[in-house]
């Protein structure tokens, strides 16, 4: 008996021991935090538009729950959806529904929009309308009777089932209701429905005189081109105006929009009154906008609210806020002090007020508490590296913290601004998820969830702060392999990114920021990531410094990183790789071509080679234009450094690629060979700038492949 308790404690041990040691599959490294590794999550939440209680859902079934008894119970199921169904239209999986009341609410299936409603104890299901099976940009009407939509480049509304052409341009290449400008300058949509549901206004984007650009679908024999329009940097840039559709009268104008037809039309927003409409007016140049307030049914011009200039550039990046129940008092986010801040500007009278202050970012408005005249709001008060939750009174700026907790939280506001989600991770919290009451900051948690890489062998990941030339402080980590020995030398892995709009380094789950960098610690890299000037959510000086001359302030900052790695005792300084996408991908090439002796191996995905064929509106905001700034087109330009090349290059590219089109990698193929370089290359066919989805497992196991070749000899 001794033996088998023995035996039975041994075979316990190694379980243990066994569970506490799984290795992350290259799959699992690459998508298991979406699929398998997944962190518990509630899933679909939404408050109940009187704040006294919230949806979400469950398995076939939204749960409804109460706020002041926590009794949660089945709102209703896929069985009571399906009860009163005929055979034939039965539903096979739970829809996504969207709940108008506690009784009411509508989804989507195939084009068809059903209302679903409490009948007694039952629940109906009946038709509502039939959308275009081609139908894009789809809009609800908030009277809950219609949607606007478009239809190839044509704009429609289909109001209780009668459909009216809004648009009816023949030219394909004249685009109406969908988002322009390349979706830069916070712009998602194109179609934008008043208040009163009485007007529509729109969009209509002139590409005409925009040059096209072949994308091949090599999925059929033969192939197939199709042309889009990408304007690129120092080009004619398409033309847009604003329309306005008149439901009742069945008539439409376009905003008297004065100016070069090549500026920008931003912050799009309607006036709670439906009256007017405000438009920011910025020019190409990027560093003049003007918010101006149009008459919308006469279209003509009304008045300058207000004008921002930088001899940089001004990006806005969000429409007005107006206060609850109000017509002239609005929230401006800018950042005209060097960090994005509330302003409370008034129609008539003009700025109010800033609201908040200081050196950090307001990364998201959660919405009012109109009783209490307070905003919620999201910012790095605390921290660039995390995201807190406040409240302020817009009467006397007074702040408050709401949530306590380390790490990136974010919020969902109940209507009325009495209750907060609060939902946030960091290093070693994978999801913690509390309802806040705004009032007496009483908390409840509703989920703490467990961690699902508790069984898998984790390295050591160890916040680093290095400082830039200038003393700027900037935030990396370093990841060291799970069998760590520092008396060994160890290969190491550099990735970045380091352009506009991205931070890398937060204190989030998993501590290390990516599967995949563990997946390498594990057979036994050190990776390295760092935030450098250049990147997000630490003000425009931090940012704008790469202003002119994309590439070369944050390559000095990424050498103040490998100077550190370098003086790490365990670091191989002969066996440092780089990798990085998009704009990391430039700055991978960049790095292989002006610092040819720094990284032995590179893979650079998607990478920009050539400003020049980049889009306008991104490029000329931190590049200016080819025709105003040569010296800094001709520095960044790496087609003419590629005999540079000293370590093993690996180049990838989206064969569909539509950002960066995939000419800036069969350009820099040809200089290579025209130069005699050998480099390494390799497409992905049928995919766009990302390589997204199963194909995704591929690519990663391609680029570990390849520093195991060359990196870990």
């Amino acid at each position: 008996m001794k033996i088998a308790k023995l035996s039975l404690l041994f075979l316990f041990l190694g379980s243990f021991l066994f569970a506490q040691n799984q290795k992350f599959t290259i799959a699992e490294a690459v998508n298991g935090l979406r699929s398998n590794l997944a962190v518990k999550n509630i899933s679909q939440f939404s408050w109940a538009d009187d704040g006294k209680s919230y949806y979400q859902s469950a398995k076939n079934a939204y749960m409804v729950t109460d706020l002041a008894s926590h009794k949660g119970d089945t709102l209703v199921s896929l069985y009571q959806l399906n009860k009163n169904l005929d055979l034939d239209k039965k539903l096979k999986t739970f829809p996504r529904i969207t709940f108008i009341t506690k009784d009411k609410g509508y989804f989507t299936q195939d084009s068809n929009y059903f209302w679903v409603e409490r009948s007694g104890k039952d629940w109906k299901v009946r038709d509502w309308i039939n959308i275009d099976k081609e139908a894009e940009n789809i809009e609800m009407l908030s009277d809950n009777e219609g949607f606007v939509y478009t239809v190839k480049n044509n704009l429609y509304l289909n109001r209780n089932g009668k459909i009216v052409a809004i648009t009816d341009d023949s030219e394909e290449n004249i685009v109406n209701g969908q988002a322009v400008h390349q979706r830069e300058f916070g712009i998602e949509k194109g179609i934008f429905i008043s208040p009163d549901n009485s007007k529509i206004a729109f969009y209509r984007m002139d590409q005409t005189m925009v040059g096209d650009y072949p994308i091949i679908d090599w999925s059929v024999v033969p192939a197939v081109n199709k042309n889009i329009k990408y304007p690129m940097a120092g080009t004619p840039s398409h033309h847009v105006t604003l329309g306005v559709y008149d439901i009742k009268s069945n008539t439409k104008r376009f905003l008297n929009i004065e100016g070069d037809p090549e500026q920008y039309l931003t912050a799009i927003t309607w006036s709670p009154d439906s009256k007017s409409i405000f438009v920011g007016v910025l020019n190409r140049d990027q560093n003049d906008m003007k918010m101006n307030q149009y008459n919308a049914l006469s279209g003509n011009f009304i008045k300058k609210l207000f004008e921002e200039q930088s001899d940089k550039y001004v990006e806005p990046q969000h429409p007005l806020l107006f206060f609850p129940n109000s017509n002239t008092d609005f929230i401006w986010q800018s950042q005209r002090t060097g960090y994005n801040h509330l302003f409370h500007y008034n129609v008539d009278k003009g700025l109010v007020a800033q609201l908040t202050k200081g050196d950090w970012v307001v990364t998201e408005v959660l919405g009012f508490n109109e009783k209490k005249k307070e905003i919620y709001y999201v910012s790095t008060q605390v921290s660039p590296l995390e995201r807190h939750l406040y409240k302020v009174d817009w009467t006397n700026f007074k702040t408050q913290r709401l949530a306590q907790g380390v790490g990136m939280h974010t919020g969902i506001l109940s209507k009325d601004g009495s209750q907060l989600y609060d939902f946030y991770s960091n290093a070693t919290t994978p999801r913690v998820v509390n309802v806040i009451n705004t009032n007496t900051l009483k908390t409840r948690n509703i989920l703490s969830a467990e961690n699902p890489l508790k069984n898998y062998d984790r390295p050591e990941i160890k916040n680093v702060t290095l400082k830039a030339d200038d003393g700027t402080p900037l935030y990396g980590k370093i990841i060291l392999p799970t069998d760590f020995d520092a008396n060994k030398k160890y290969p190491v892995i550099v990735y970045l990114y380091n352009g506009p709009h991205a931070q890398l380094v937060t204190d989030s789950f998993p501590a290390s920021g990516n599967l995949w960098y563990e997946f390498m610690a594990q057979k036994g890299y050190i990776v390295f990531t760092m935030d450098g000037r250049g990147s997000s959510n630490r003000g425009l000086k931090f940012e704008q410094a790469i202003f002119r001359h994309a590439g070369e302030t944050e390559m000095k900052d990424q050498l103040q990183g490998v100077a550190y790695l370098k003086s790490l005792p365990y670091v191989d300084a002969d066996r440092l790789g780089i990798h990085g996408w998009s704009y990391g991908g430039f700055m991978t090439t960049s790095f292989m071509l002006k610092h040819p002796d720094v990284f032995k191996v590179a893979v650079a995905g998607g990478p920009v080679i050539d400003w020049n064929m980049y889009e306008i509106m991104y490029t000329e905001r931190y590049m200016d234009s080819p025709q105003n700034n040569p010296e800094g087109y001709k520095q960044a330009n790496l087609l003419d450094k590629v005999q540079n090349l000293k370590g093993h290059l690996l180049m990838i590219h989206g064969a569909q690629d539509n950002v960066v089109v995939w000419q800036h990698s069969m350009n820099f193929l040809k200089a290579a060979v025209d130069h005699g370089v050998q480099m390494d290359y390799f497409v992905y066919p049928g995919h766009e700038h990302n390589v997204l989805g199963k194909d995704r497992v591929h690519l990663m196991q391609k680029v570990t492949d390849y520093f195991d070749e060359y990196l870990k000899k």
